[in-house]
């Protein structure tokens, strides 16, 4: 019964879901709003839940391992604040909250140092693998470098040209790959939820 009863609640939620889809009607559409909101509200159950798991993993990893310890503190630490930062802002006697100081002052730059180091990671792999080793790295190459020319002031008619040459790449074989990626993606979308409707994939119930 622990396999069977949420193998059958997955299934006729499934199918629910999927005739609320089909159904255009004021009682459809009030019972997808009402799914909507008991989704809301389970995750804002499970939200203790989380949070009891990343205090008692981060404590746990901390006692089996010294150097651990910094890094939980810092977790711990940056919690606790958080938690104090989103209370009211009158009570710090501040125009604005703690919480909003910390995302502008600490998590805004620390975003931007990361995305700064992405660049030049990104730069280095480009560089890597735009060598023309073979005759579809060779296109990849040129294509690549035609569509920068368009961040690149040139003159006239060059950067007409170019721009007309970069908007039909970007229309017709860009496009066409994204459309292709996209179907990919939702055959097998339907394919993972269809062997979750029919109880054929169980990993969210702990299994494999």
């Amino acid at each position: 019964m622990k396999m069977q009863i949420p193998l059958i609640l997955v299934f006729m939620c499934g199918v629910a879901m999927l005739a609320q889809f089909m159904i255009p009607h004021e009682y459809s559409e009030d019972f997808f709003q009402y799914a909507n909101d008991f989704v809301i509200v389970i995750g804002i159950l499970a939200l203790p839940v989380g949070i009891y798991s990343l205090m008692s993993n981060t404590v746990r990893k901390a006692q089996r391992d010294p150097k651990e310890r910094p890094f939980a503190l810092v977790t711990i630490g940056a919690y606790v604040i958080m938690i104090i930062g989103g209370m009211k802002a009158e009570w710090f006697f501040s125009p604005t909250s703690l919480s909003t100081r910390f995302f502008d002052n600490i998590l805004i730059p620390a975003q931007a140092t990361l995305f700064s180091m992405l660049a030049f990671y990104i730069a280095s792999a480009a560089y890597r693998a735009f060598r023309a080793r073979t005759a579809l790295a060779a296109v990849l190459l040129v294509t690549a470098f035609v569509v920068m020319l368009r961040l690149i002031p040139l003159p006239e008619p060059i950067a007409t040209w170019n721009n007309g040459l970069v908007r039909w790449i970007l229309e017709v074989p860009n496009m066409a790959a994204k459309r292709a990626i996209v179907m990919g993606v939702a055959l097998g979308g339907i394919t993972y939820s269809t062997k979750i409707l029919l109880g054929i994939e169980r990993a969210y119930m702990g299994g494999e």
